[in-house]
């Protein structure tokens, strides 16, 4: 809206004529009058305010650019292709991570059994009793920390420890997450278990030492069938074609998806988690959504 201001001035007329219609007040008729206080000559106005509204522009508060759709399909392109790159580039850095990490563990692993066997012979003596423990605690520890890892995954770390582990469930920022500290936290022990094996003799020490020889195959197994064939932090190759560690990986992800409240809690016997609750039928449509999404990648 505009206004426009009309000030005339009121010139002297002739006595014969009658003064004009104005707004100021009766005294102010008066064709002439002098200032008390300067004696000086004033003149009368009339201000006619003027209102219009029709042929005055009217501009926006905020004025938008037209972007075509050619310069909108541009920058989708350029930040689709920018979040490709950054994903290439996290998992070859997890790779690398992966297979450092896996040639050291196995290679030490191999030597530390060389070595505990070795020393044990020495003499000609064959300690059977100790050997057959040492396998057989290898291979319990491993079922077992299936077990713990349910156990801490349900009662520690979806709880009292969910700052640190909400990093897995939610999108990644990098190569690593605040949940990889688990990884380590699990491997002290089997540490402080193969060192104490390998510098004592005795059942005792062999017992310790297959323990952390146990803990350490369930790490490695962990790492490429969670981080690599679940969420393809980096590529496993013909593991991803096993049909058992299909269902295993589609059962952890509808963990990710919370469908049954975060059931299954463990990785490798999830099917079964799945399978005592009901579940059968969405871990199968699961199934089939990933082998679709692998062959269309």
């Amino acid at each position: 809206m505009a206004s426009r201001v009309w000030v005339s001035f009121l010139a002297p007329k002739p006595l014969n004529q009658s003064p004009p219609f104005s707004i100021l007040p009766p005294k102010s008729h008066s064709r002439t009058s002098y200032n008390s206080y300067t004696g000086k000559q004033s003149r009368p106005c009339v201000i006619v305010v003027e209102k219009k509204t029709g042929d005055t522009p009217q501009f926006s508060e905020k004025i938008t650019p037209k972007i075509s759709e050619e310069s909108k399909n541009r920058i989708i392109i350029q930040r689709v292709a920018q979040k490709l790159a950054r994903k290439r580039t996290e998992r070859y850095t997890y790779l690398v991570a992966a297979i450092m990490s896996s040639l050291g563990i196995t290679s030490g692993a191999i030597m530390a059994v060389y070595y505990r066997f070795s020393w044990q012979m020495q003499g000609g003596e064959f300690p059977i009793v100790e050997m057959f423990g040492t396998f057989f605690l290898a291979v319990g520890s491993s079922v077992g920390m299936e077990f713990w890892a349910r156990w801490a995954h349900r009662a520690l770390w979806h709880a009292s420890l969910w700052h640190m582990h909400k990093s897995h469930h939610r999108p990644r920022d990098g190569p690593f997450e605040l949940n990889d500290v688990f990884a380590i936290t699990n491997a002290l022990p089997a540490i402080a278990l193969l060192s104490y094996g390998l510098s004592n003799k005795g059942i005792v020490p062999g017992l310790c030492f297959g323990a952390g020889l146990g803990i350490t195959m369930f790490g490695m197994a962990y790492m490429f069938v969670h981080d690599g064939l679940v969420h393809r932090r980096f590529p496993v190759g013909p593991i991803a074609d096993v049909p058992y560690l299909r269902k295993v990986a589609a059962a952890h992800q509808l963990h990710h998806s919370e469908r049954f409240q975060g059931v299954p809690y463990g990785l490798f016997l999830g099917p079964k988690e799945l399978e005592d609750i009901g579940g059968m039928e969405e871990l199968q449509i699961e199934v089939q959504r990933r082998i679709k999404q692998s062959k269309s990648s």
